[in-house]
């Protein structure tokens, strides 16, 4: 242990630079404070330029004392300053720290992660000015029967003596022609403005731009069951389509009206705009967007919008949980399970689980949405930590879809279509409704192979075959990218007896263009969704109700409503029953729900064909003929049996290299002094290191070794102090290590 030297009267400042070291570093005052009579302390949140090295960074201050463990004679000055103030307040300052000692992460890195990147990089935030049209005196003094003949003017000069000051978004939404603006201009009625960043609180200008829905029953139960004042989680267990977004428009209307913000997180930013468009269409009021697609000036735009208080609303992905908001009155997190949530690489936080957090420490609502809730929400709910709200069906005009699975075993299929599921889709179209394919493959094949010597095209720096791309054509490793050429003939024995194997939603598209030649087939994947507008405009192409086949991954199965959508087909619907991940089913049956859920939500009956080779597996049939609530039971008990989350505690040390046994030798050096700190016993069990689901990926090894525990106190103690043993090993400095506290993954 370091010991600590009294520095007397110096200001010590404990500074966090965005560095892999697992420590802070000391400072002393910059020189503009030394020698100025002020006693002014930098606050907690507060960036500033210190000397690191050769390199001058951009460091967060995260504390001061008057000791240090390094000489005085040793500490350098803090160049500059950069912040006046903390951008971040106190409370939510603390949560990241909060953050960074929970999940293990290094704090420099983890408290530079939860900033927007402008910021990081030491510049100041955009300006919140906001240019408005405002009245001159003299368009003050002009009766509105002085326009009289112009009735586009007159309505203009009418609001505006109404709302005092327009800003541009909202005469762009109005529609306000720029030559009405021009003559008014030029008749001195009108004139553009800049309004200070602390002119006006959202408050002064929310209004409703539709009325809200009528609530069925259980919708009001739900709605009225919420309380607005103090912490409370809620768990909104609502069928598909059952009206959950309904629900937390109404729980916002009441936030926003009472001068409180809302911040709701959605899983991915293809999501965004259905989103967003469904907010706009309530509020008329600002609403802001927050997800890794805008640049990095749009982003601390939109993040000081929310920590000033001039966005009503925040909507977001996963990172979005840090950004601060002067009002915040309620956190939604819609499709709460969804593993998006999670953070896979680096700093490997829970958004939602932060998100309760937050709330707890702000002393506000959260209301967590799903069809099908995680099992540690459940466990939450059993365990009275959180309430269940319970929307059971859909609304009068929509119905639950009916199930029919289909055993393909034995079935001829043509490119992964059974017969029943072809005339099916006919069926649909003649009847001019939507279908959608589900298939979470994407590209044309999964597997290129040799017919004559059983060669294999499989990526050499992964353990994984490389798919087979179309458009353009190639071969591609979705792990680390890596590309070929599709070869003519093989390259072990020169036979041009190549051959696809599998189905990918590409291949899937091609064979739906030739079985249905004059209907219109739109392919959702990471593929076709690079460009920005490209899911508006598919969106665009369902909602206009047009006959047409969906076909796509799981960008297609998160919340989506596509009311003329009566079939949706599962093409395989198998993929988690036999996976060595604990969670594959649970997350398999979330899928296949979700999936599910996107027919019937119109008028129309809807109806779903799962495509399975065991139809008569439990887990299927409690999925086709009962609920998710009965699926989750099934899995539950053999989780408990295990002792598996949630019926537990669970952490990963993961540990990557060139050498496999680097990698290897290192976790087995971590479980030799975990095992010392606190020996295997009824409350905590070890096991591995193991390799990793895909042990290869990108030219390197990856193994895990797994720490389970019934006693959250005791493996945070653990953790702590593994952290500090191994950080100093040898073999630390030649790999890549991380701790994954609660995995949603272990691939």
């Amino acid at each position: 242990m370091k010991m600590m030297i009294n520095t007397d009267d110096q200001t010590i400042y404990h500074v966090a630079v965005p560095s892999p070291l697992r420590r802070l570093f000391d400072y002393l005052a910059p020189e503009q404070l030394q020698n100025s009579s002020c006693n002014k302390i930098l606050q907690p949140g507060t960036r500033v330029l210190v000397p690191f090295g050769k390199r001058v960074l951009v460091g967060i201050i995260v504390g001061n004392s008057k000791t240090s463990s390094i000489p005085i004679s040793r500490l350098k000055f803090i160049k500059s300053i950069i912040d006046t103030e903390p951008l971040i307040p106190r409370h939510l300052f603390d949560l990241y720290i909060w953050a960074a000692k929970y999940y293990h992460n290094p704090i420099g890195d983890s408290l530079f992660q939860s900033i927007p990147n402008l910021l990081r990089k030491g510049k100041e935030l955009p300006s919140l000015e906001t240019q408005c049209w405002m009245l001159t005196k003299k368009g003050i003094e002009v009766p509105l029967t002085d326009l009289s003949r112009s009735p586009k003017k007159r309505e203009f000069i009418s609001w505006l003596k109404e709302k005092k000051a327009i800003t541009i978004e909202e005469v762009k939404q109005k529609k306000i022609s720029p030559s009405t603006l021009k003559k008014l201009t030029e008749e001195k009625l009108i004139l553009l403005s800049s309004l200070p960043e602390n002119s006006y609180h959202f408050k002064d200008k929310i209004s409703l731009a539709e009325k809200p829905q009528n609530l069925y029953p259980e919708q009001q139960k739900a709605l009225k069951n919420i309380s607005m004042e103090g912490f409370n989680a809620y768990l909104l267990f609502g069928e598909t389509g059952s009206g959950k977004t309904e629900v937390y428009l109404q729980a916002i209307e009441k936030i926003v009206f009472s001068g409180k913000q809302a911040l709701v997180l959605i899983p991915e930013i293809s999501l965004t705009p259905q989103t967003l468009s469904r907010f706009e269409n309530r509020f008329d009021t600002p609403i802001v967007v927050l997800h890794s697609k805008l640049t990095d000036k749009e982003r601390a735009f939109a993040w000081n919008m929310a920590r000033m208080g001039k966005a009503s609303i925040v909507i977001g992905t996963r990172s979005a949980i840090f950004t601060p908001l002067k009002f915040l009155g309620l956190i939604i997190i819609d499709e709460e399970h969804d593993s998006s949530y999670k953070q896979q690489e680096g700093y490997r936080y829970s958004a939602r689980d932060l998100g309760v957090i937050r709330a707890q420490k702000e002393s506000i609502p959260i209301i967590l949405g799903s069809a099908t809730p995680s099992m540690e929400s459940l466990n939450n709910c059993i365990e009275n930590r959180y309430t269940k709200l319970i929307l059971s069906c859909r609304p009068e005009k929509s119905s639950r879809p009916n199930w029919l699975p289909v055993n393909i075993r034995k079935s001829q299929l043509i490119n992964g279509f059974s017969q029943e599921l072809i005339e099916s889709i006919k069926k649909v179209l003649f009847e001019g409704d939507q279908v959608l394919i589900f298939l979470n493959r994407r590209g044309y094949s999964p597997t290129l192979s040799c017919y004559d010597c059983g060669w294999i095209s499989n990526c050499p720096n992964c353990e994984v075959r490389l798919t087979v791309h179309k458009k353009p054509s190639r071969l591609l490793c979705h792990h680390c990218e890596y590309t070929i050429k599709v070869p003519s003939i093989c390259p072990s024995c020169n036979s041009s007896q190549l051959e696809f194997i599998g189905q990918g939603t590409e291949r899937i598209e091609d064979t739906l263009k030739v079985l249905f030649p004059k209907i219109p087939i739109l392919r959702v994947d990471r593929d076709t969704t690079r460009n920005k507008t490209a899911i508006k405009d598919v969106l665009s192409t369902i909602h206009s109700g047009e006959s047409c086949i969906l076909v796509g991954t799981q960008m297609l199965a998160k919340g989506h409503h596509f009311p003329n959508v009566t079939l949706v087909a599962i093409l395989d619907a198998d993929g988690g029953l036999f996976s060595p991940d604990f969670r594959a089913p649970e997350k398999m049956g979330q899928l296949i729900t979700q999936v599910a859920g996107r027919s019937g939500r119109g008028e129309k009956q809807g109806s779903v064909i799962i495509q399975s080779n065991y139809c008569d597996h439990p887990f299927i049939s409690s999925l086709i003929f009962q609920d998710y609530q009965n699926f989750i039971d099934e899995i539950s008990k053999e989780r408990e049996l295990s002792s598996l989350p949630p019926f537990s505690h669970m952490a990963l040390v993961r540990a990557e290299s060139t050498s496999n046994e680097d990698a290897l030798n290192f976790l087995k050096y971590c479980r030799k002094q975990a095992e010392n700190i606190l020996p295997p016993n009824k409350i905590i069990t070890y096991l591995g290191p193991l390799p990793a689901l895909m042990e290869k990926r990108n030219g390197r090894f990856r193994y895990i070794f797994s720490i389970y525990c019934k006693d959250r106190k005791q493996i945070q103690k653990l953790l702590e102090k593994l952290c500090q043993r191994v950080d100093t090993a040898p073999l630390a400095k030649r790999i890549r290590w991380s701790i994954d506290v609660d995995p949603q993954d272990i691939s």
